[in-house]
């Protein structure tokens, strides 16, 4: 199942909107014969189920992204590596977004059927048809080209949706079950 087909689709202003211009910018509108930046969409958790996070970001939110996903999920029984793994690819994926997909983006994350699910949306020219697949491993000394690809290890399902005016990207990791300590996997004991 992908995080589009079990979401549905909403509008969302720009963070300039939101929350006012960064510091030292004005915000204005596209000017006689400029294009107007497009909206960001976004794709929401279904609406029977509430979100933990739901925003906008930019790129001096990244780290207070990184920290309430953190607190979420910790809240959520999440624990261990598994909890900081999926916070890295997160933070990957906003980070992108950031860098290659216009500066700002949406993301939202929630709960369903024992899993945390995040999806990343933003309103950029779209992800090249070579980026699509499961990537292989980066060279050594290859500059760049981890994010995706460390997503894809450290979550248990990474979906893409992507076009001309924006991509989203699904993460999802399996919760503990609520019987098994966090941060412990595969029938581990905390015993001596």
């Amino acid at each position: 199942m992908s995080a589009v087909r079990a979401s549905r689709s909403v509008g969302c202003t720009s963070v300039e909107e939101t929350y006012g211009p960064a510091r030292g910018k004005t915000l204005r509108s596209a000017g006689q014969g400029e294009q107007a930046e497009p909206p960001v969409i976004t794709v929401a958790a279904p609406a029977e189920l509430p979100s933990l996070l739901d925003r906008t970001f930019g790129r001096d939110d990244i780290t207070v992204v990184r920290h309430q996903v953190t607190d979420r999920l910790t809240g959520a029984g999440l624990g261990g590596d598994r909890l900081q793994g999926f916070v890295l690819a997160v933070n990957e994926v906003i980070t992108n977004v950031v860098l290659h997909a216009g500066g700002h983006g949406h993301i939202v994350l929630w709960l369903t059927g024992g899993s945390a699910w995040c999806t990343v949306t933003d309103a950029g020219p779209g992800i090249p048809e070579r980026y699509l697949s499961p990537p292989e491993v980066p060279e050594a000394f290859e500059v760049g080209g981890r994010g995706i690809w460390l997503a894809y290890q450290l979550c248990d399902e990474v979906t893409m949706a992507t076009g001309p005016i924006g991509t989203t990207v699904g993460l999802r990791i399996s919760l503990p079950r609520r019987d098994q300590p966090f941060g412990l996997v595969n029938g581990a004991s905390a015993g001596g």
